[in-house]
């Protein structure tokens, strides 16, 4: 008995302290700005925007435009989600600016190619570019700089910078993909029949056609502001001409002559969305995401689980604790998988329904405190709603381990089947930044990685996020591809807000492991009282039990990554429970963050250990 008592305290000391370790990193300080992002060279992007007087808008929009340049997991032809705060009007506010399904994209078009999902890359993957939109609305409507201004840093990028070990072997390692697309061979391998014929570490990276391209949208703006025009029509010019100009035409003709489907008329229609996100309160925090055309509910869902339970009496990481946040992550994902996709589109999402109080206590009351569920399944909002569910018959034949499952898997353990985690963690990057007048800006930009497909001479590589719908209505009804619909992404950036003020800005890089490390971070500073950097550090767990959102949408029931610093005593009770257990040396996923010291009146900034992303305050 005493044996135990002694374990057990040794147990409780352990999980209370393990948040207590020095990080690697040191926190971030700042009382004018923070700039934070997934580049060195894109953060020092924004500072320099922050020390030219620019807002948090401008300084955001810089560091943008600096890591679609230098390629860091995403380019200037993806897609861009963003949540604002305004000082002025004291509201959050959402940019959609996610490319759509272009014309002749239909789930019968990738059927006849028996394919059953639309591919994960080439020209057949992408959707309209929407970063370009993006950047150029966020600046005209909340920005203070002109278009020349904050492309400056990513136009000396594009003339040539240094490019980083990481980006250039990527490059390398894809190269006999890459041959095959013309545009993407010229930029991306300068060395073609040499033993390398990617560019070295360190060696001048160069991008003479994107630099044509920026320099045209920057002499767009400046001859509308000769002629008069206000600063914000100056930069609407230079969209005109991204998406109905000559760039566009030149955009069209490289996409088509490589066999991708996108028209003039379809860049031409599409328009950035500024909306109202979604909120929770937990615990009297509210937590703001983008709506249902990402997985971000889901972790407002989550939450709203969570709630019910006494999390910090079960201590940081213990099985318990473990546990109750993996099923609650289940169900939420769960409900994700069936449930999202483009709110412009039908059918009508049950939104309303997924986010209430009531649902999540039904769920959280079908949880089993005591051994892993692997066959959670999609539960229904509908009655939340006031309406009965039109997919129940759909629902009831939904399958949580469908044939491509680790469950038939020969390959087993996710850690094992390295094109599973490839698109599970498909990354990209993430942008924080904040400024002393309350601008607050939280975005994860994506679309258009390595290996990309280059449209043309734009120097602009095309996104490969077609591969998040599906083609079958039976496995999401809400998510079937067609023209002018927006897929269902995995892009979740984040803010809170307590006291009706900022509390936290916060956003992750990493496909479908997102909003499992958010929700992490945010418990880890609220039950735990983690400061910001500890909790971009802390050790995480994560599910692949939701269906991957890339490539053949796999999924692995029951699987759990751990950190390799858990102890035995949790890992033997989590395998007591039923889990399959995985471990890595970092599990936090890069989160970058930053938290709001009203107190002091200052900025905490947080930029995980976990790869390259970096952080200046000021």
């Amino acid at each position: 008995m005493r044996t135990k008592l002694i374990l057990g305290f040794l147990f409780l000391a352990t999980a209370l302290s393990l948040h207590a370790q020095p990080t690697q990193k040191p926190v971030l300080h700042g009382r004018h700005w923070m700039a934070i992002t997934g580049k060195p060279l894109a953060a020092t992007a924004g500072s320099m925007i922050f020390q030219k007087g620019g807002n948090a808008i401008d300084a955001t929009c810089a560091m943008l435009a600096a890591t679609c340049t230098m390629w860091d997991v995403l380019s200037w032809g993806g897609e861009t989600q963003a949540l604002i705060y305004n000082p002025k009007t004291k509201k959050v506010i959402a940019i959609n600016a996610l490319g759509v399904a272009p014309t002749g994209a239909t789930a019968d078009f990738f059927k006849n190619k028996g394919l059953k999902y639309p591919p994960g890359d080439g020209p057949l993957a992408a959707v309209t570019p929407g970063t370009p939109g993006g950047l150029m609305t966020m600046l005209a409507e909340y920005g203070t700089m002109s278009l020349k201004e904050v492309f400056a840093p990513a136009m000396q990028l594009a003339e040539g910078y240094p490019i980083e070990k990481q980006t250039a072997d990527m490059m390398e390692r894809n190269k006999n993909k890459l041959k095959d697309w013309p545009y993407s061979k010229k930029v991306f391998l300068p060395h073609l029949g040499e033993a390398r014929e990617a560019p070295h570490a360190g060696e001048i990276f160069k991008q003479s056609d994107l630099l044509a391209t920026l320099q045209k949208l920057v002499d767009t703006e400046q001859a509308a502001l000769k002629a008069g025009k206000s600063r914000k029509e100056a930069i609407y010019a230079a969209n005109e001409r991204f998406y109905k100009g000559d760039i566009a035409q030149e955009f069209v003709r490289g996409c088509q002559e490589q066999g991708g489907l996108i028209t003039t008329q379809d860049l031409a229609k599409w328009k950035v969305l500024i909306e109202e996100p979604t909120v929770v309160d937990y615990r009297g925090i509210q937590v703001y995401k983008l709506s249902q055309w990402t997985q971000g509910p889901a972790m407002q869902q989550a939450l709203n689980i969570l709630e019910n339970f006494d999390l910090k009496s079960m201590g940081f990481n213990t099985a318990k604790y473990i546990h109750t946040v993996y099923q609650a992550m289940n169900m939420a994902f769960a409900d994700r998988d069936f449930y999202y996709g483009d709110p412009y589109t039908g059918p009508e999402e049950p939104i309303k329904g997924l986010l209430s109080k009531e649902y999540a206590k039904q769920r959280f009351k079908a949880i089993n405190l005591e051994k892993n569920d692997p066959k959670v399944k999609p539960g229904d909002p509908y009655p939340f709603e006031g309406k009965t569910n039109p997919f129940l018959p759909v629902l009831e034949k939904w399958s949580a381990s469908p044939a491509t499952s680790a469950l038939e898997n020969p390959r087993g353990s996710a850690l094992n089947d390295p094109n599973y985690l490839a698109g599970f963690y498909a990354g990209t990057t993430s942008i924080q930044a904040a400024d002393k007048e309350g601008w607050v800006v939280s975005v994860t930009p994506s679309g258009g990685w390595l290996p990309a497909v280059i449209a043309g001479k734009t120097g602009v590589g095309m996104s490969q996020r077609m591969q998040a719908f599906v083609l079958d209505p039976a496995e999401n009804p809400f998510n079937v591809v067609e023209p002018g619909k927006r897929p269902r992404v995995t892009l979740t950036p984040s803010l809170a807000m307590k006291d009706g003020k900022p509390f936290l800005s916060f956003a992750v890089q990493g496909g479908d492991s997102q909003d499992q490390n958010l929700l992490q971070f945010f418990l880890n500073v609220v039950e735990f009282g983690m400061n910001v950097q500890e909790a971009c550090e802390a050790p995480n767990i994560n599910s692949f039990q939701m269906r991957s959102s890339f490539d053949n949408h796999d999924t692995k029931p029951g699987e759990i990554l751990l950190n390799e610093n858990t102890p035995p005593w949790t890992r033997k009770a989590l395998q007591e429970m039923g889990y399959k257990m995985s471990f890595e040396a970092r599990t936090s996923g890069p989160i970058n963050a930053i938290f709001f010291d009203w107190k002091h009146g200052s900025f905490w900034g947080g930029s995980s250990n976990h790869g390259e992303d970096y952080g200046i305050g000021w």
